[in-house]
Order: structure tokens, then sequence, then C-alpha cells
């Protein structure tokens, strides 16, 4: 697996350069808990799989995130390929579990 990260206030944006299955963390791309504390708590992620060629689509992605604290509301809105893939809220709790449609993602990716 490669990658590189590129750390900014609000954003962190992480370039794979080759193939990466099953989980992966944020302690696995170098992240540490500094990094992902922001003011006023809106971070904006993007994943970068430019380098990596075909995309093959086995299993339902998803993106799994935990918090220390209890959070009373998270806003998720992800986009691929400049759409917008979801856009949901998630109430109270300390993870939000996020499924993407394959179907979709398989779609827009041969669209570019």
């Amino acid at each position: 697996m490669s990658q590189t990260l590129e750390i900014n206030q609000g954003e962190i944006k992480i370039n794979f350069s080759s193939p990466t299955a099953g989980k992966l963390s944020f302690k696995d791309l170098g992240l540490t808990n500094d990094d992902l504390f922001f003011d006023g708590g809106l971070v904006r992620m993007v994943f970068d799989f430019e380098g990596i060629g075909e995309h093959h689509y086995f299993k339902m992605p998803t993106i799994e995130v935990s918090y220390k604290e209890n959070m009373d509301e998270t806003h998720w809105q992800c986009d691929f390929n400049e759409e917008t893939i979801l856009d949901k809220t998630d109430h109270h709790g300390h993870s939000t579990v996020i499924l993407l449609n394959r179907n979709k993602l398989s779609e827009l990716d041969h669209q570019n």
C-alpha cells in the first residue's frame, strides 16, 4: 500500500497510488489524535484513488468513524467524482458507519 497525506486546517487529503483492500485505520494512514482535532468540529476528508488504476468493487464499501466523546449529531456528505452520493445526519453515539453503494461508485468511476 502506498499513500501520501496532506493535512490543512479543516481538510485531510489522502492520495492512494496502489490498490488497498481490507480495513485501514487513521493510525495506519499515519494520522495522530492531534491531526484529527479540528476547531469547530468540521473536517473535509478527500480520498484520491486516481493513481491505483482500474477499480473493482466486490463488497459494499464502508467508512467507519468512531469518536472518543458521545456526539449529539454528525452530518456526513460524501461526493464521488464530483457527484453527491450520500447526505445524511447521524444522531447520538460514539461511531458512524457509512455504507456506500458499490453499483453507484462503479458507474461514476467508469464515467470518468
